[in-house]
């Protein structure tokens, strides 16, 4: 074996750590490249499953929101009377409450 002169020995040495650093630090970007990969893999996955659930209940209130708006329509009371006829069992009857009407001569005096 050749001896090394100490200069080329320290400088050779400076080499192998400054060499060191350079893996270690690029070991850990990959690293970290790879959980925030992961990472931005799930972000994503919850968002289309949000906007999936998110599609589903806006269309689940336009449809409550149209019902509501033919139930508040002209004709709206009779729609939900005839809606409502469905749901009532054969042998029942149907009672509907209205406001007693007062005689006119009542009125007149109020």
């Amino acid at each position: 074996m050749v001896p090394i002169p100490s200069g080329e020995r320290q400088e050779l040495l400076c080499s192998v750590i400054g060499l060191t650093v350079k893996l270690g630090v690029g070991l850990v970007a990959g690293v970290s490249l790879t959980h925030l990969a992961s990472a931005y893999q799930q972000r994503l996955d919850s968002h289309s499953e949000v906007s999936a659930i998110l599609e589903l209940e806006t269309a689940r209130l336009r449809r409550a929101q149209n019902r509501f708006d033919k139930l508040f329509s002209t004709e709206g009371q009779e729609r939900l009377m005839r809606e409502q006829e469905q749901w009532i069992a054969p042998d029942r009857l149907r009672v509907v409450w209205e406001a007693p009407q007062q005689p006119a001569k009542l009125q007149s005096q109020l």
